[in-house]
């Protein structure tokens, strides 16, 4: 892969998008995307995700501020940064009389691949991407699934640095989609860059170096997965499970203790104590149990998920 002298493969200064007078769907953002690194790019429904992608991909102008691609400003060297990129929208795709194969070809000609060439990445990508049971199907033929997988698969025919993806996985089932993440983890590994839109935050967290997270136009997280969820999850949840005595017989024992924790019991042995001083909690709640000879079945504190961390992001933030 090709890289630019400038230091980042995308660089965003307060990009701002309006529609009409009262629709502001980017609100001034700014981040920079390094080269040979996977970006995550977080919001709920109508946060300004896609809006980005097409301004970044020059398909739509910003109202202000600055995008740079490859070091070069997006609305001036448009046709020169295309011609390296590759796109993976939420559109489905319209080939619906061409086969699966016929398709990945017109791609690839489109594209400028010549011959034999051509023919090689064609055969290359359908058994990359498991195609071969529908190479000679045509699209309108095809499961969901199986349209988006050949979508996806139809971008990685020509060469490109940087690549955005936008909820790729959509449709996939398990199986499809960790072939398809694991695909773009080693396409990575040779330098591509890529922008990467997901709801899945299992995806974000196995696939992303960096997430920044959107709601409402704003940016309003920016780090690693497990940066962010070090920085935002103020709480851990203790999970604790006693021998020969119930958990409801306890429960007052139990409050005198964590008093500024939700404690729920689980199961009749057990309690799940949300605390925001966990390992102090849970220490003097050994001392208490150690003293009154309870038993103790197991002991465990969990961390809150990307998940649980991205809705406390946005929730906070609405």
């Amino acid at each position: 892969m090709n890289q630019s002298n400038d230091k980042y493969c995308i660089s965003v200064s307060n990009l701002r998008k309006e529609y009409g007078r009262n629709k502001v769907a980017l609100d001034n953002i700014s981040f920079n995307v390094e080269y040979g690194k996977v970006f995550g790019f977080l919001g709920p429904n109508g946060a300004g995700k896609s809006t980005t992608i097409k301004i970044l991909t020059t398909l739509l102008n910003p109202t202000s501020g600055t995008s740079h691609v490859f070091g070069k400003d997006i609305t001036k060297h448009a046709m020169e940064i295309k011609k390296k990129i590759g796109v993976v929208s939420q559109q489905p795709s319209s080939e619906n009389n061409l086969t699966v194969e016929r398709a990945l070809d017109l791609y690839g000609l489109l594209w400028g691949i010549e011959g034999r060439k051509r023919k090689d990445k064609v055969n290359e990508i359908i058994d990359s991407f498991d195609l071969q049971e529908i190479r000679y199907t045509k699209n309108d033929e095809l499961s969901i699934g199986q349209k988006r997988r050949v979508q996806v698969a139809r971008e990685f025919i020509h060469e490109m640095d940087l690549l955005f993806l936008d909820e790729p996985t959509v449709g996939l089932d398990p199986s499809a989609r960790r072939m398809l993440l694991d695909y773009i983890k080693n396409q990575v590994k040779s330098g591509l860059t890529v922008f990467f839109t997901t709801h899945i935050m299992e995806e974000a967290e196995y696939l992303c170096d960096e997430l920044a997270i959107i709601n409402r136009g704003r940016i309003i997280a920016f780090d690693t997965p497990d940066g962010l969820k070090h920085k935002y999850s103020e709480n851990n949840i203790i999970e604790l499970k006693i021998k020969d005595i119930t958990a409801s017989s306890i429960l007052p024992m139990i409050k005198t203790i964590a008093i500024d924790s939700q404690i729920e019991i689980d199961g009749l042995y057990g309690f799940k104590i949300n605390s925001l001083n966990s390992q102090q909690v849970l220490t003097k709640i050994i001392e208490s149990l150690t003293k009154n000879n309870i038993k103790i079945e197991s002991i465990e504190i969990k961390s809150p998920s990307l998940e649980e961390v991205f809705l406390d992001i946005v929730n906070d933030k609405k």
